[in-house]
């Protein structure tokens, strides 16, 4: 194992995931304060950074963290069936499956709220609903996330 390629693909690994997380958590922060706000440009605004946001910074991550993850423990010579890296790689998939739905919801919101300000008019119902489940999908997406911080930090012996 090359000692030089292995810490820049380490590196690369833990700053997608600091990306990963800080901006999910960050973005989800900021979408939240806006709604909570009720103001209908401020929403449309936030909505829009929050989706541009997610292009550059989160969808990159969220490819180079699998890649990154599985060459690092190729690297290393851990076992793909180690119960925590198991575990890891199920909980990246159900933060994942919480995030796919999440972008789809933060377009439409984003839409909704534009429209909705270029006239002028409060927020359809239809945006209400959206965000409720926005905010039902970030918990387990979260959750999954901050768990696989810890499996990878900790690399516990699970059964």
């Amino acid at each position: 194992m090359n000692a030089d390629h292995y810490t820049l693909l380490k590196l690369v690994h833990v700053l997608s995931s600091t990306l990963l997380f800080g901006t999910g958590l960050g973005t989800a922060f900021f979408q939240w304060q806006a709604h909570r706000s009720g103001d209908v440009r401020a929403i449309a605004a936030t909505a829009r950074q929050v989706v541009l946001a997610d292009f550059l910074f989160t969808t990159p991550a969220v490819i180079l963290q699998p890649l990154t993850g599985f060459l690092l423990a190729r690297m290393v010579g851990y076992e793909f069936t180690a119960p925590w890296l198991m575990l890891a790689m199920v909980l990246y998939l159900v933060a994942g499956a919480c995030w796919l739905p999440v972008v789809a919801i933060q377009m439409r919101v984003r839409d909704l709220a534009s429209d909705a300000a270029a006239r002028g008019e409060p927020l359809p119902e239809h945006y209400h609903r959206l965000m409720r489940t926005w905010f039902a999908l970030g918990w387990p997406a979260f959750l999954a996330v901050a768990l696989t911080f810890w499996l990878m930090v900790r690399r516990p012996a699970l059964w």
